[in-house]
């Protein structure tokens, strides 16, 4: 916390000084300074990529914007139309840079340095475009002096950003309530691979062997089965019935 109020001190000191000097430098910095201070603050304390990388990216989107207003006071109409385009040109310049890099220069701050641009000499631009020379350099000048002041104030403590960040969200993290389904249930809601057991197949029963079917009898034992009501004797042939005499 201490970091914070002293790198806020030093801004304010800065800015102040700028702004009560600016008249001895012969730049108009009291109209521009907090615009300039704020956007070279947040470029100090966003702590993505180098500073070096962050501060050549502010350049480029810086020049971009110094580019389109040199189509406008040049080639394009003072129309609709011709801000229009002249707004594509400076945004395709800092994405195509931002591609081509690689993100090494981070587009976020190639349209901090655009804005600056804008916000300091988009007024002086609508009242009198053919002073574009000697105007633009007056103004840029100024916003690049206060965003100086705010860059060099804040720069050192993007890495103090980041590392709170970080045990912010550990704490978070560490916060969070334990799930007494995470052990049943995965993430999504599905259920989870390792909750329950895989069965085992079950073994196959042995194969035994099938019984022969009955023979059906044959035909000849058939027609001599012996019946319980008739009359028979006992011999060699037991199953033979006794035939009938027949009378005389």
């Amino acid at each position: 916390m201490r970091r914070y109020i002293l790198a806020g001190l030093v801004l304010a000191v800065l800015t102040t000084l700028i702004v009560l000097l600016s008249g001895s430098l012969g730049l108009d910095v009291e109209n521009v300074a907090l615009l300039g201070a704020a956007l070279g603050g947040a470029l100090g304390l966003v702590p993505d990529r180098s500073p070096a990388q962050r501060a050549g990216a502010f350049g480029v989107g810086f020049a971009a914007a110094w580019l389109g207003y040199l189509l406008r006071a040049a080639a394009l109409p003072d129309t609709t139309a011709g801000i229009a385009v002249a707004v594509l040109v400076v945004l395709a310049l800092c994405v195509a840079v931002a591609v081509a890099t690689g993100g090494r220069i981070p587009l976020w701050a190639t349209l901090l340095g655009a804005a600056a641009l804008v916000g300091a000499y988009e007024p002086v631009f609508a009242a009198d475009p053919t002073t574009f020379v000697s105007a633009s350099a007056t103004s840029a000048a100024s916003v690049l002096l206060a965003a100086g002041a705010g860059y060099l104030a804040t720069s050192l403590l993007g890495p103090q950003v980041a590392a709170e960040r970080e045990r912010e969200r550990e704490r978070e993290r560490d916060q969070q309530p334990a799930d007494p389904h995470a052990a049943l249930f995965g993430p999504d809601g599905g259920a989870a691979e390792a909750a329950l057991p895989t069965p085992e197949p079950a073994p196959e029963p042995a194969h035994e062997p099938a019984a022969a079917p009955a023979t059906a009898p044959y035909a000849a034992d058939a027609a001599y089965a012996r019946r319980d009501d008739e009359p028979h004797r006992e011999g060699p042939a037991p199953f033979l019935t006794l035939q009938p005499r027949p009378e005389a």
